[in-house]
């Protein structure tokens, strides 16, 4: 008799799954950020947000919840009920949490379900516009003839501001002097002080004062030019190194475990919105590339680079948190 129920609570279960898949979505979604208002992730948040709730025909709420550099706010969405009601956007720096946290209430990959892409942001490797540097192989030459001399700033330690310098100097046999302060402005404040003598920082916080004379960018830290700046090369055409590819990104997801239905759906949706060209015009405006792609291919993107933080943090010697 118990199995006969088992049976039929089964068979109710699997036809209640995509009867609610289909008619996903019935009431208002929540997208949480774990950053506070204003800033990027928040920003693309509401971009996206507001061109889903045209398109599913439900309020997308935007709710931040800052707090333990992003982790409070995923843990809240890896913990709510898989049905597509509440996401997440997040950015690169997630795929940072499980290298530099030594325990978590989330796995970092497996704890989400990977909508979808929104966004993708370059760093670039700058020094004041009076800088000795020239060409990122100088500063490079300058740290190997002078281990610990030359100094470079971050927006904290674990940042990928920070850790992207740790991977090139893996790279390169390079010893570099690390400076923490809290955030990517203050950074390039610092910068502009000539307080340090280089910093990865994204194009929202270099490019107008590269265009203003008073910063040079030497590398793009990604795998490709970057259009606003074409002349700058980078780090592998500076170098010659292979595989360093340093971006942030930021991206749609939801607890583990959605229906496929709902996860498909709303992948869909994401590429419209990203496609819509006022959005795309203000996801550039970021200083980004708009890019939306699969889920399979973010599930890939994140447990990759997860891999490489973590290598990078042991070969390092990085404290974690």
């Amino acid at each position: 008799m118990r199995a006969r129920s088992g049976l039929l609570a089964l068979g109710l279960l699997l036809f209640i799954v995509p009867a609610a898949a289909q008619d996903y979505p019935g009431r208002s979604i929540k997208i949480v950020v774990g950053f506070p208002a204003g800033g990027g992730v928040d920003t693309s948040a509401r971009v996206i947000g507001a061109e889903l709730s045209k398109s599913l025909g439900q309020s997308v709420i935007i709710e931040n919840k800052p707090g333990a550099a992003g982790t409070l706010g995923a843990a809240e969405v890896a913990r709510s009920a898989p049905d597509g009601y509440t996401l997440m956007v997040t950015p690169g720096g997630h795929a940072i949490f499980g290298a530099m946290w030594k325990s978590l209430p989330f796995d970092t990959v497996k704890s989400f379900d990977w909508i979808s892409n929104i966004i993708t942001v370059p760093f670039f490797i700058a020094v004041p516009a009076g800088s000795e540097f020239k060409t990122l192989a100088d500063v490079i030459a300058k740290a190997k003839a002078a281990p610990g001399t030359v100094a470079y700033g971050s927006a904290g330690p674990g940042s990928t501001h920070h850790l992207g310098i740790e991977l090139l100097a893996g790279k390169t046999g390079a010893k570099f002097n690390h400076i923490p302060y809290r955030g990517d402005a203050p950074v390039i404040t610092a910068l502009l002080a000539s307080e340090v003598q280089f910093a990865l920082a994204t194009p929202t916080q270099t490019l107008s004062n590269v265009q203003a004379g008073k910063l040079r960018a030497l590398a793009v830290a990604g795998n490709s030019r970057y259009a606003g700046l074409p002349d700058v090369p980078t780090v592998e055409e500076s170098l010659g190194i292979k595989d360093y590819d340093v971006r942030t990104w930021f991206a749609i997801a939801g607890p583990a475990g959605m229906p496929l239905p709902v996860l498909d759906r709303l992948n869909a949706e994401v590429r419209k919105a990203v496609a819509v060209p006022e959005v795309r015009t203000r996801l550039v405006g970021m200083g980004g590339e708009p890019a939306a792609g699969s889920p399979k291919e973010m599930h890939d993107r994140v447990a990759r680079e997860l891999a490489t933080w973590t290598k990078t943090v042991d070969d390092a010697g990085v404290p974690k948190q």
